[in-house]
């Protein structure tokens, strides 16, 4: 019996890159297409690469040839454009074709708890959402006209060790170093739920190739569940800092930092607590192991290994001086 043949579409992101380890560890036969350009994520051995820019029909029909393939796995559509060409493209050419939305597209505010595959979907804050959902929507009217195999899943604040889980970035790890007092939006009290891309990956490769998953939809989170307070908490013990948490509303937030507006009102803001039933019942066995007291630690440790990962962008750390004036 011959490997089932996958090919990622990005395949060096933070979530795309483990899914790549995680299908050569399951002796999958892994094709990658992208722009080949520098990354932090370089592809491991074993991988074939496919040189193209998604983004041009032409130059990617020509790089695949006559290729076909079992699974075809796009981790950069972010547009109803981007989703007609694929479907174009790669039609007639795969058994499955798995999009990868996003948990932020689910019903903002939060009707119910905990959020399921058929909980409503649809995000007045934020065009990214929106977006994924309009996608989302192509894709399954296409299933229904002419039987093109999709897969949805709907990542939700997945990681790696090179992203520290706020808007801030590692501005907010410099200012619990330094005494500094950081913003949490809210209370701090919103549940939160963030996923390992290790984990993650672990039951997006068990959908690959799995008849059971076309036609159909899955969200992949962990199942621990932390506040706000908790997540800077833990992040300031794995840096060696006591925090100082200034508590502010998301609205006043998003007024001196518009660009974390929509991310915020849109998804943060809210709690967020998933059932994975759905997924278990495909990837029978899987759970997310990973906590985010061991995740905070990579991190931590990958920015430690190399100073210049280190950044403190001012503009943030203004404005969090602004937030925070006059706070003890």
């Amino acid at each position: 019996m011959s490997a089932l043949s996958v090919l990622f579409v990005g395949g060096t992101g933070k979530i795309s890159s483990a899914c790549v380890a995680r299908a050569l560890e399951a002796s999958m036969d892994v094709f990658v297409l992208n722009r080949a350009t520098t990354t932090a994520r370089p592809l491991p051995a074993g991988v074939t690469t496919i040189k193209a820019d998604i983004r041009d029909a032409a130059s990617v029909r020509c790089a695949l040839g006559q290729r076909e393939f079992d699974v075809v796995a796009d981790f950069v559509v972010m547009t109803e454009e981007h989703v007609l060409q694929d479907i174009e493209i790669f039609g007639g050419r795969t058994a499955q074709y798995v999009f990868v939305s996003s948990a932020s597209a689910y019903q903002k505010p939060v009707a119910r708890l905990p959020i399921v595959e058929s909980t409503p979907l649809c995000n007045p804050f934020w065009q990214y959402s929106r977006d994924k959902i309009a996608c989302e929507g192509l894709l399954a009217d296409a299933y229904r006209a002419t039987g093109f195999p999709v897969t949805v899943v709907r990542p939700s604040h997945t990681y790696d060790k090179t992203m520290v889980p706020f808007d801030g970035g590692w501005t907010v790890v410099e200012r619990m170093r330094r005494g500094k007092p950081v913003v949490v939006h809210g209370d701090g009290t919103s549940l939160w739920t963030l996923t390992h891309h290790d984990d993650f990956a672990r039951a997006f490769v068990a959908l690959l190739g799995n008849p059971q998953a076309v036609g159909d939809t899955f969200h992949v989170t962990s199942d621990e569940v932390l506040t706000w307070n908790q997540i800077h908490e833990i992040v300031a013990r794995a840096a060696g800092a006591e925090p100082r948490l200034v508590h502010v509303s998301s609205e006043t937030i998003a007024t001196v930092l518009p660009e974390w507006g929509p991310g915020l009102l849109g998804d943060k803001s809210h709690c967020l607590v998933f059932d994975n039933t759905k997924i278990r019942r495909v990837a029978p066995g899987w759970e997310a192991t990973i906590p985010f007291s061991r995740g905070a630690r990579e991190v931590v440790e990958w920015f430690d290994g190399d100073p210049a990962r280190r950044a403190v962008d001012p503009r943030v750390d203004e404005a969090m001086d602004a937030l925070t004036a006059g706070c003890s």
